[in-house]
């Protein structure tokens, strides 16, 4: 499933298309991506550039107004007809609503929160990696015998393929006539929200604050960094808990699912529900007073002190540094 906006996909679409063009070559099938709405050509060509051998643009009305039971039900008729063998859908928003409904309607599996997958060449059947128990554990899905086989990816497995101008692919569009009966919610208004700065999901480096800190005002420090390195802020459920940043900020169990190459971490504990959603991190770099704390347990490098006195001598060798 691919998403776009202003004119160009997402970069999840493209991580999920490379994913796909891993699969398309262990098993031979072809890589197709399906796009809701009008999208300009622009977006057929770039997904075909980058990877894809088909695109299908699903049309209607109700599509453009981005009506998610419209897509749902454009996305079911596509799977009856079609019979795609496995179906790809990116940890965002949608891909977290269509995916486990798109599920139910067709009585198929879905692997959520998936983190690797591979083709098992003895039954030809995908097998997938996800955390289980709060990201404490990793298990290993084995899909049944029936198709669609549904996976939510996380973001940042799988590196986008740079794009060839040359490649050449099928584009389909598929008019489906959605019964206005499904439809029940209606978008009045759209408020595009000025982004500041890197988004988590794609940020390299990020610096994430816990109730450690004791209020909203250290986060000034925590951007500070953050910027020095190129990077976003993030923070624990318990900060926007309690007010100190929105919740567009938390990382975790029922926050964002991050995989930075560096995430430093200043006044957390390591709580489980926490490290589930930044388990994919590559290096995590931990200041906290509490030496017994569960994030050293996790860290590359970790730092037992105050933070008022450890961030501020790290700040600037950084700085010294860069």
């Amino acid at each position: 499933m691919g998403e776009w906006s202003d004119g160009g996909l997402s970069v999840t679409t493209g991580e999920l298309i490379a994913a796909g063009r891993q699969l398309s070559n262990d098993c031979g099938i072809p890589v197709a991506v399906v796009v809701f709405g009008s999208a300009p050509e622009s977006v057929s060509q770039q997904a075909i550039a980058i990877g894809a051998d088909e695109v299908y643009l699903l049309r209607s009305p109700y599509l453009d107004e981005g009506s998610s039971e419209a897509q749902l039900a454009s996305l079911e008729k596509f799977c009856r007809d079609i019979q795609p063998a496995i179906a790809l859908f990116p940890k965002t928003r949608l891909g977290l609503e269509l995916g486990p409904r798109l599920s139910f309607r067709l009585n198929v599996v879905l692997a959520q929160d998936s983190i690797a997958m591979v083709l098992d060449q003895a039954t030809n059947r995908i097998v997938v990696d996800r955390p289980v128990y709060g990201g404490n554990a990793v298990a290993k899905l084995r899909f049944p015998p029936r198709d669609p086989q549904l996976i939510i990816l996380r973001s940042k497995l799988y590196e986008p393929i740079p794009a060839d101008n040359s490649r050449h692919g099928e584009i389909s569009e598929l008019e489906y006539d959605i019964d206005p009966q499904v439809v029940k919610i209606k978008r009045i208004e759209t408020v595009n929200r000025k982004a500041d700065g890197i988004s988590l999901e794609e940020a390299s480096v990020i610096v994430a604050g816990g109730r450690g800190l004791g209020g909203p005002e250290p986060f000034e420090q925590l951007q500070a960094l953050a910027d020095i390195l190129g990077g976003a802020v993030g923070a624990s459920r318990a900060v926007c808990d309690a007010g100190w940043l929105e919740h567009s900020y938390q990382i975790g169990l029922t926050g964002k699912t991050v995989t930075p190459d560096l995430y430093i971490t200043v006044g957390i504990s390591g709580a489980s529900q926490h490290m589930a959603g930044c388990s994919g991190a590559k290096d995590v770099v931990a200041i906290n007073k509490d030496g017994d704390a569960n994030i050293f347990k996790t860290a590359s490098f970790g730092v037992v002190g105050e933070w008022e006195k450890v961030l501020p001598a790290f700040i600037d060798k950084v700085k010294e540094l860069i």
